[in-house]
């Protein structure tokens, strides 16, 4: 009995310390999204997506091993909401090349705001866009 008790014990700590709430996670409870196809991993996490803001900000980071990430990012990505598309005003992070890429991809603020946005990013190679969708109220 003692023993099992022990076991609960250690299995609600376990919980109590990997639990994260979301909204510490990511900015505003917008969690950062992966996408791992063709041996290039990219992450991508909503910053400065309030409707205060005069630009929305994706933070995002690319890695390989299998070849060099060229892609111009503001020109490779578009951020839909409400069925219209909006193209990237620019890329502020590492230049292409290399194999580990970060950076900021900005977009003019949506006014007002959606009720969701799905970011594409379509990378050379990608048969189709890597998507990444996100509820916003």
């Amino acid at each position: 009995m003692l023993k099992e008790l022990l076991n609960g014990f250690a299995v609600a700590a376990t919980i109590a310390v990997s639990y994260v709430p979301v909204g510490m996670a990511a900015e505003i409870g917008y969690a950062p999204q992966i996408s791992d196809e063709r041996g290039i991993k990219v992450t991508v996490a909503p910053k400065n997506i309030r409707n205060e803001s005069k630009a929305w900000d994706f933070e995002v980071t690319m890695e390989t091993h299998t070849q060099a990430l060229g892609d111009d990012m503001s020109r490779s990505s578009v951020l839909i909401a409400d069925s219209r598309r909006y193209l990237a005003m620019a890329w502020e992070g590492a230049p292409p090349g290399g194999h580990h890429r970060k950076g900021l991809l900005q977009f003019k603020a949506i006014v007002p705001q959606p009720r969701s946005m799905e970011l594409q990013i379509r990378l050379t190679g990608d048969a189709s866009p890597r998507s990444f969708r996100w509820l916003l109220k």
